[in-house]
């Protein structure tokens, strides 16, 4: 749904607001508090930026009663109980609000929604309303509280009526409107509910692939279970990494409770999926407080729809809060066998930047092994980890099980015959690499990596350097400005004796890639062949200085300095 939540993108510049808040009245603040409520009230906002939500209550907890002479005080302060789940807390001080007559959009939101969570519907109604009648909001919260009361009110309110009321919101925001119709035919039981969930699923405008799961759902709880699995068979055709259905074809092979549980005749759930949408939008616009904040009333609504902590891990992984993020993807590893497998990879990421790689390959390799029957996309996934962590010979196997079980047409024969070809190459098996790229080739022409690779190579043993040239020019155009391409195309230019082409894409692989040690020495050669030999040494003094250059090239390159490089290497 990227492409989904980027033409939401006009919604959220006004959110901003609760980011800039540390540069708002401090003068004011500063006539009416003492220096220490000052210090925790700035050191709270400042928390509050930095998404760390338990400085930022501890801080204001501190300066307690400020709402009465700072308006902003009482909106960040909500913003830090939602993101650290005190909802109870939440309500009951957007309560006190209420009572002092200063109440806000967000205070209004929240016992709105405290009590459709508990089924008071008529209080969920009148301060929901109250919310959407107010002035001067920005489109963001305009949106968010008509809607928000419009799915409050559906048990008072016909079919006809509310679907009239969804056309009455702004046509900007059009796909949230085709989604919410979408859900109410589904919520009224209406009989064109079949024809609108794949009128949506079939949209070529947006990708609204998220919405076989619930097409899928709903027949499920409809006991239509072949057409259910027709859904997800659709949907993994076209989107054969999608976690949510997935999931659900494994729940439903294995005839076990679904691990997302959405039910289309709870308003709270339906809510629940808004704000969802809300918060992958800002999340995509790098709000993460406030997408934080509606990510979180999401979990409330639904708390089991386990689905929403992928977005919430991944808000804290990209504002540096990773203790969070590994508890989050911990707690998603015990929601099935696609779950496990995808958050083992996100806590092994998290360990390799942590610099714990021989404690993250183990911890892979024990959540690999503990998934029943793993599926080709896991097995591919583990196979490429593998690889790219240098065990070779592991993958190999992976990868040849693999091919055992599939042929040439299937989506995976390219990537795991170029994977075994990678894993064969750099162990020095070439004829069983080559014979693997070529047949990536043949199933997959236009992999412009492959085509890398393979030429690459070829080049490098001094053989079909034409044949390689033609290759790099393919790949060159299939991917525009990749550094690696076009220093193999300079690279081979170089061979071919075609000395001035050369250097303006090896000059150009340099610009792109300007601490690669391969690269700088290539255009480095290319310099000194050019009579450019004072240029040459200062770009081999410059590898030289790398951490990233092995000492076998180190040691090269001190040769090269003195006499240049081995002309023989030329074709």
């Amino acid at each position: 749904m990227k492409n989904f939540f980027n033409s939401l993108k006009f919604i959220l510049f006004s959110g901003i607001f609760i980011i800039i808040f540390s540069n708002i009245h401090v003068k004011s603040l500063e006539k009416s508090l003492d220096g220490y409520d000052v210090s925790n009230y700035l050191s709270g906002v400042l928390s509050l930026n930095k998404n760390d939500y338990n400085k930022t209550y501890n801080y204001l907890k501190n300066v307690d009663g400020l709402e009465d002479k700072h308006y902003t005080y009482s909106q960040i302060y909500l913003y830090s109980l939602i993101n650290l789940g005190k909802f109870r807390e939440a309500y009951l001080y957007s309560k006190k609000l209420l009572k002092k007559n200063l109440n806000n959009f967000e205070s209004d939101l929240l016992i709105g929604v405290y009590h459709l969570k508990n089924k008071n519907y008529s209080m969920s109604q009148e301060s929901l309303r109250e919310n959407s009648l107010r002035k001067n909001l920005d489109p963001l919260q305009k949106i968010v509280s008509v809607i928000s009361y419009n799915i409050s009110n559906l048990d008072d309110t016909p079919y006809k009526e509310a679907i009239e009321n969804l056309s009455l919101i702004d046509s900007r925001f059009e796909n949230i409107k085709k989604i919410q119709k979408t859900l109410l035919d589904c919520f009224y039981e209406s009989e064109s509910i079949n024809f609108s969930y794949e009128k949506l699923i079939n949209d070529k405008t947006v990708n609204f692939l998220r919405y076989n799961f619930f097409y899928a759902n709903y027949l499920i709880n409809k006991n239509k279970i072949n057409k259910a699995n027709e859904v997800i068979k659709f949907s993994l055709e076209n989107s054969p990494r999608n976690l949510l259905i997935r999931q659900l074809q494994l729940d439903l092979t294995n005839n076990s409770n679904l691990k997302n549980n959405f039910q289309c005749k709870n308003k709270s759930h339906i809510l629940s999926e808004f704000y969802y949408i809300v918060s992958n939008a800002l999340s995509s616009q790098s709000f993460f407080t406030i997408s934080n904040f509606y990510i979180n009333l999401a979990k409330y609504l639904n708390p089991n729809f386990v689905s929403h902590d992928i977005l919430y891990a991944e808000n804290n992984i990209l504002t540096d809060n990773t203790k969070v993020a590994k508890e989050l993807f911990y707690k998603l590893k015990k929601s099935g066998d696609t779950y496990n497998w995808f958050a083992s990879k996100e806590i092994t990421s998290l360990l390799i930047e942590e610099g714990e790689n021989d404690k993250a390959i183990k911890f892979l390799k024990d959540s690999y092994f503990e998934i029943n029957n793993p599926n080709l996309f896991q097995k591919i996934e583990f196979a490429n980890y593998l690889k790219n962590n240098k065990l070779y010979e592991e993958a190999i196997k992976y990868y040849s099980d693999i091919l055992k079980s599939i042929d040439k047409s299937h989506i995976l024969y390219p990537q795991a015959t170029d994977g075994r070809g990678i894993s064969y190459e750099r162990i020095g098996l070439w004829e069983k690499a080559e014979n693997d790229f070529l047949n990536s080739l043949d199933a997959k022409p236009d992999q412009a990596y492959v085509l890398n690779y393979l030429a690459y190579s070829w080049i490098e043993k001094n053989e079909k350097i034409e044949k390689s040239l033609d290759m790099l020019r393919k790949a060159n155009n299939l991917k525009k400005d990749d550094p690696y391409i076009i220093d193999s195309l300079g690279w081979a230019l170089f061979k071919l004796k075609n000395f001035k082409e050369a250097e303006k894409y090896l000059q150009k692989a340099v610009m792109l890639l300007p601490s690669d040690p391969i690269v700088n020495d290539h255009f480095a050669d290319i310099l000194w062949i050019n009579n450019k030999k004072i240029q040459a040494r200062y770009y081999w003094n410059y590898v030289l200085n790398l951490e990233e250059t092995e000492k076998d090239m180190k040691n090269k390159i001190n040769k090269k300095i003195i006499s240049g490089p081995d002309l023989s290497i030329i074709n």
